[in-house]
């Protein structure tokens, strides 16, 4: 058994207790979090990340990034330095053979990581999200439950791509980016640009 911590107190952080349950393999010795509820699923909060040193020192092999805002989550990992950055991939997902996963990233249940997608150190791909053939998603990335990207599509690093959002055929969407839920995506999205609607077009501010 993998001695596990993982950062993270909040819903997000439960889900992925579950996951790396459902995976086996891993023995989860506690959370890390500034704030949060004295325990979550059976899993106890130590503290916050100030004690990952003495974690290390004690022997927990690795640790996992469980917060859902992107940027937040990019910094965090930045800790991690010392410790194994395992992915977790859901048993109930499909993932193509020929496609990549990166340390620390997230596959939820019933997701699609198809042939020769690349998924970022970090991002995640939730429930339901399916992203096809030759689709690359950037470090830190979100592509939100029921979100679709179409082969050769991208999401750039940090990006945001909201529920039930989808993606046409080698579109990209920028780093830092935000696709409100439900969104079509029919042109390229800047970095930092924020679109929502169908066709999606620019939000205001």
């Amino acid at each position: 058994m993998t001695r596990l911590v993982i950062i993270g107190a909040g819903g997000h952080a439960a889900v992925l207790i579950e996951l790396f349950r459902a995976m086996g393999g891993f023995d989860i010795v506690g959370l890390l979090a500034q704030s949060g509820p004295a325990e979550v699923l059976g899993v106890k909060l130590l503290g916050d990340e100030s004690r990952l040193e003495a974690l290390r020192r004690d022997g927990v092999e690795a640790a996992f990034v469980a917060v859902g805002d992107n940027a937040v989550r990019a910094r965090l990992a930045g800790l991690l330095q010392g410790f194994a950055q395992p992915a977790a991939v859901h048993p109930a997902a499909f993932v193509a053979p020929s496609a990549v996963i990166g340390a620390g990233a997230v596959v939820m249940a019933r997701a699609v990581l198809g042939t020769r997608a690349r998924l970022g150190r970090f991002a995640i791909l939730n429930t339901g999200a399916i992203a096809e053939h030759d689709v690359v998603l950037g470090e830190a990335c979100h592509a939100a439950p029921g979100s679709v990207l179409c082969g050769h599509a991208a999401l750039g690093a940090r990006a945001l791509l909201g529920a039930g959002a989808a993606v046409r055929p080698g579109v990209r969407i920028g780093a830092d980016a935000v696709v409100a839920l439900g969104a079509a995506v029919t042109q390229d999205v800047p970095d930092g640009a924020r679109v929502g609607g169908v066709p999606a077009r620019p939000l205001g501010a």
